[in-house]
């Protein structure tokens, strides 16, 4: 159960992180269908791409429970579908700052058309054709009109790759964030799995037959030395009642000895009773 909790809530992290990427991939790829670089078609692709991805990883994070999909693999695919979307949104920032430069160039192509037609107005008017100078300056118009056009567009193209390069760069920073965090929460796996591994293990069946037969054989190498042990003492105590009893008729002898001296000694010193004279008989 711990390592099922600690998995749910790995994935339930990283999922956060995806959203955000999804979020941040969209809001990229508005931005650049703004700039007209993107169909309606391709658009609709792009964000259904986006929406298959978050639908594969809650797939997965739903199911994880029942499968037992290794969680690795799934933070795995999510950081590389990660990289793929900041691919794809470097690309599309490419694309728009590409936009942006041409349409430069057409202003700046345009005002200088302009220009051009206004001193061919001059010259014509100069020479006394006012139906050419006029036309010249209806041409000049023209050009005026769409260097107007193209300069608002640069505006609004400049506002929109700003924002583009900041929610790239915002992505990189979690998509970073996102590979250590993987790594983190792999470990973090790992060690619940493992964790898991050892709990199961020990509360199983022959884990636990094995522990009782340690312990039956300790119990029996406990009885044979405690039978050792006391055959070895019953052996010394009959031992040393045999050299007891030797040294106890030892001294039995000792004592009758000296008392046989000493008595002998004794009948040596007292003097002999001599018998009285009597009578004759």
């Amino acid at each position: 159960m711990r390592f099922l909790a600690c998995l749910l809530t790995v994935l339930a992290r990283f999922c956060k992180i995806l959203n955000f990427v999804g979020a941040s991939f969209a809001v990229g790829y508005a931005g650049v269908s703004l700039l007209g670089l993107i169909g309606k078609s391709e658009w609709r692709a792009e964000m259904e791409l986006i929406k298959r991805i978050q639908r594969v990883i809650s797939a997965n994070f739903n199911s994880v429970v029942a499968s037992k999909e290794d969680p690795e693999k799934i933070l795995e695919q999510a950081v590389m579908e990660m990289q793929e979307n900041l691919l794809r949104l470097r690309q599309g920032v490419a694309q728009a700052i590409a936009t942006q430069k041409r349409t430069e160039r057409q202003a700046a192509s345009a005002q200088s058309t302009a220009e051009e037609w206004y001193r061919r107005a001059q010259l014509a008017l100069q020479q006394g054709n006012e139906l050419l100078a006029r036309e010249a300056l209806t041409k000049r118009q023209s050009y005026v009109d769409a260097a107007k056009t193209f300069s608002s567009q640069i505006g609004e193209q400049i506002e929109i790759v700003d924002r583009l390069k900041k929610d790239m760069r915002s992505l990189e920073l979690k998509i970073a964030e996102a590979k250590t965090k993987k790594d983190m929460y792999i470990a973090r796996a790992r060690s619940a799995e493992a964790s898991y591994k050892l709990q199961e293990m020990l509360s199983g069946g022959s884990a636990t037959s094995s522990l009782n037969a340690f312990e039956r054989m300790e119990e029996k190498v406990l009885q044979i030395e405690a039978k050792s042990e006391l055959i070895t003492q019953m052996g010394s105590d009959d031992l040393q009642k045999q050299f007891d009893s030797l040294e106890a008729a030892n001294d039995v002898d000792s004592q009758l000895a000296a008392m046989k001296t000493q008595a002998l000694s004794e009948g040596e010193n007292t003097p002999q009773q001599q018998l009285p004279q009597g009578e004759n008989y």
